[in-house]
């Protein structure tokens, strides 16, 4: 009986364990592909500033921090070739305050304009933090990326006029809201560009149609019905994560949880993304 009862408490151990290590091996291959393999995250809005029968697709970018996926981030490039957006915009983070390097940033920056001339930049806050900033803006626009710094400009798609705005980090103080909007007819459609979702605390009356950020990169680690543990700016179980967040006035901010890693060099339950962003008329 005792060598029966001993064998019956061995193998409730042994199954134990092995579930404990068939979850724990789990959780590592989830983690690894959260943050090794990326996603399309489509999204779609409406506006009646738009014509009938207009649309304007736009693959947005953020918060590589030099990352690389595939040789030379050819498994980046093979998407955005087969999206074949009207524009390509970068909401910061392309690289990481402490790259030294900035090859991995410039051959990604490089190709993406080959694929499509319109190709846009606003800076993040590891742009500004990093050393090498200038050289990594000239660099840039050396390779044919339109930065836009507090500054607009305008861009046509099929006869209907759009707003382009792009403002420098919010999250470091280096935004100029004035300048960027001096002038801007907001009766064509807006875009905003801003790296930190957190302009839209700051300027709530922000006088965009869509804001387009990164920064979060949603949280990086989120748990299920909780989502994101912590987030730049934002502490724990931040208010702006991931994600559509209406605005009010037909007004919209979106969040791309982007590529990169920062700090803790893992992400779960939050794989990596790149997003196409498709504007239609309202119907």
């Amino acid at each position: 009986m005792k060598r029966t009862k001993k064998t019956k408490n061995n193998l409730k151990r042994g199954i134990i364990l092995s579930v404990l290590l068939l979850a724990m091996l789990s959780l590592l291959i989830k983690v690894y592909f959260d943050t090794n393999t990326f996603k399309i995250n489509r999204e779609q809005f409406s506006s009646v500033k738009l014509e009938a029968d207009k649309e304007l697709s736009v693959l947005q970018i953020t918060d590589v921090h030099s990352r690389l996926f595939g040789e030379d981030n050819e498994r980046v490039l093979e998407k955005a070739r087969e999206l074949d957006a009207d524009i390509i915009v970068l909401t910061g983070d392309l690289i990481d305050r402490k790259t030294e390097d900035l090859e991995i940033a410039f051959e990604l920056a490089e190709a993406l304009v080959q694929v499509n001339p319109d190709t846009y930049f606003v800076t993040g806050n590891h742009e500004h933090e990093n050393p090498e900033k200038e050289a990594f803006l000239a660099g840039l626009e050396k390779r044919g990326v339109r930065i836009l710094s507090n500054e607009h400009t305008q861009f046509e798609k099929d006869g209907q006029l759009f707003n382009m705005v792009g403002v420098n980090d919010v999250s470091t103080n280096h935004e100029d809201m004035s300048s960027a909007f001096s002038n801007v007819d907001t009766d064509k459609y807006t875009i905003l560009l801003s790296h930190a979702p957190a302009v839209i605390q700051k300027y709530p009356e922000v006088d965009a149609d869509i804001v387009l950020s990164g920064h979060t990169h949603g949280g990086q680690v989120r748990l299920p019905f909780i989502g994101a543990l912590v987030a730049p700016d934002e502490g724990l179980l931040p208010e702006l994560q991931k994600g559509v967040y209406p605005l009010g006035d037909a007004r919209y901010l979106y969040i791309d949880s982007g590529l990169g890693t920062s700090a803790l060099p893992i992400r779960f339950l939050n794989q990596s993304q790149i997003s196409l962003i498709t504007i239609q008329p309202e119907q």
